[in-house]
């Protein structure tokens, strides 16, 4: 027997089962929220970082450096005080499926993609490469539905539909001549991290913690990105950094460790596509900052519609509860 509280649904309702899953959904998206705030500044500032280093790869290694020193940081200490506390349940621990998936999150999502976004980034302005990577919503959307059976529901349908067409707005329409060099480095870090988003999602639904998912990405990732740099002659350029760029280095890694760890707490409580739909309006604070600050055009109508996808979808979740109780 089925009867409906807080609200009416019908068949077709993707409302979560539960209050405490709704609410942790809502928590979801505004952590996403904050996700977006964090990134629409993140990527203005390191418009600036990177042009301060004179190899891309050797900046976002550094700043990569700062993010896995900080949460690492961050992981040990939590074993310590566990450790030191009243006894407790025993950690959980990771089967092998779960520790190669996190070892490949290390390769597409802390590594990888990095060395390709910004070597792009250094290509083109800020606010292009915002909006190349807010165009993760079409990845994730398709790769959901079809890995994790997430259901694409009529917000979403619209959210998505918006955002491609704010992102074609901004970027001057969709006849455009075929994308250059850099914009190609953006787009295969961005399917990168689109790959990197599913394979999260499923690991923390299953009940990995968030902050294991961080440490994995970054420390994991910035340890090939050293090896890397090993590999290539190009360490040595790490040790004689000025005092001016590992400053950069440190305000950046900052700020990609609040993404990464807000973005993984997200996730754990929010469908993809729901998270990802909302990181789209971060792209609107880079455009305004841009526009404020280097004298960027800024497009009125391309940002709107880009904030209003995130607005479709945090409406429908935060909207007035509607739970199905068996």
């Amino acid at each position: 027997m089925t009867r409906i509280i807080h609200g009416a649904a019908t068949p077709r309702s993707p409302a979560p089962r539960t209050i405490a899953d709704l609410d942790l959904r809502r928590t979801g998206i505004a952590l996403a929220a904050v996700t977006a705030a964090v990134s629409g500044v993140s990527v203005f500032v390191n418009g600036y970082g990177v042009g301060r280093f004179d190899d891309p790869t050797t900046y976002t290694t550094a700043k990569n450096l700062v993010a896995a020193a900080i949460i690492g940081a961050i992981v040990l200490a939590r074993r310590g005080r566990a450790h030191r506390g009243p006894s407790g349940p025993a950690p959980r621990a990771s089967s092998t499926r779960e520790r190669l998936l996190l070892a490949v999150i290390a390769v597409i999502g802390g590594s990888v993609p990095f060395v390709l976004f910004f070597q792009g980034f250094a290509r083109v302005s800020s606010s292009d490469a915002a909006f190349i990577h807010k165009t993760l919503i079409v990845w994730v959307a398709v790769l959901g539905t079809v890995v994790l059976r997430e259901r694409l529901s009529p917000p979403h349908v619209v959210a998505v539909a918006v955002i491609v067409a704010g992102y074609a707005s901004v970027a001057g329409g969709v006849g455009l001549p075929s994308p250059g060099h850099g914009e190609l480095l953006l787009l295969a870090a961005t399917l990168c991290w689109s790959v990197e988003v599913v394979l999260s999602r499923s690991l923390l639904r299953h009940g990995v913690p968030p902050m294991t998912v961080s440490a994995w990405r970054m420390v994991g990732g910035v340890v090939l990105l050293v090896g890397w740099a090993l590999a290539r002659g190009a360490a040595g350029d790490l040790v004689t950094l000025s005092v001016a760029q590992w400053g950069f280095a440190l305000l950046t890694g900052t700020f990609l460790t609040a993404y990464v760890v807000s973005w993984h707490h997200a996730l754990a409580g929010a469908p993809a596509i729901d998270v990802t739909a909302v990181l789209a309006s971060g792209a609107v604070l880079t455009s305004l900052l841009d526009g404020g600050f280097r004298g960027v055009p800024i497009d009125p109508f391309g940002s709107v519609l880009l904030l209003a996808g995130g607005v479709v979808v945090a409406v429908a979740v935060l909207g007035p509860r509607r739970v199905v109780v068996t």
